[in-house]
This record gives C-alpha cells, structure tokens and sequence, in this order.
C-alpha cells in the first residue's frame, strides 16, 4: 500500500491527465450544489418546529441546566413539556 492508498483508502483512484482533460466544471451540474448542504444548514425538522422566544428565568435554573452540557436548553423545553403534558385538561 503507497502513501496515497493509506491517506485516501485503497480504493481511492489518483487523478490522471484524463481524468483532468475530461473534467468539467461544477456549473455544468446547477442542481448539484443544492444537493449538498452547507455548513450550518439544517434540513426540515422531523418534529414540530420550535418557537424561539425570549424568556426570563432565574439564574440558578439556567446555570443548573447549563452545567448538564450541551443539550441544556432541549432539557428545559423537555421539561416544560413534561409539565404541560401532566396539566392538561
């Protein structure tokens, strides 16, 4: 196995000067660059989609949801919802 196969996978093929000759730009494709997603873009939401609002909340609250890690801020809303749930009429 040469350099190549390790950094790229043996299966990987190296660029030849026909492959280069045959290559043909990215505008000839237009609906390839929308097939890709780019960075930060998300793709539809499978649940309901959230609200953003601006809400105020005791600081000792949020720092006991911040110090749980990334995630914090879907355990409120898990929470809240919870809380919803269980006082439904």
């Amino acid at each position: 196995m040469d350099e190549y196969e390790i950094a790229h996978g043996e299966d990987a093929s190296q660029l030849t000067d026909e492959i280069i000759a045959n290559a043909r730009p990215i505008s000839e494709f237009p609906e390839l660059p929308n097939f890709f997603k780019t960075r930060g873009q998300r793709g539809p939401q499978k649940a309901p989609v959230k609200e953003r609002v601006g809400l105020r909340l005791n600081s000792d609250v949020v720092e006991h949801f911040r110090r749980t890690g990334p995630g914090w801020q879907s355990r409120i809303n898990d929470v809240l919802e919870n809380y919803v749930k269980a006082n439904e009429t």
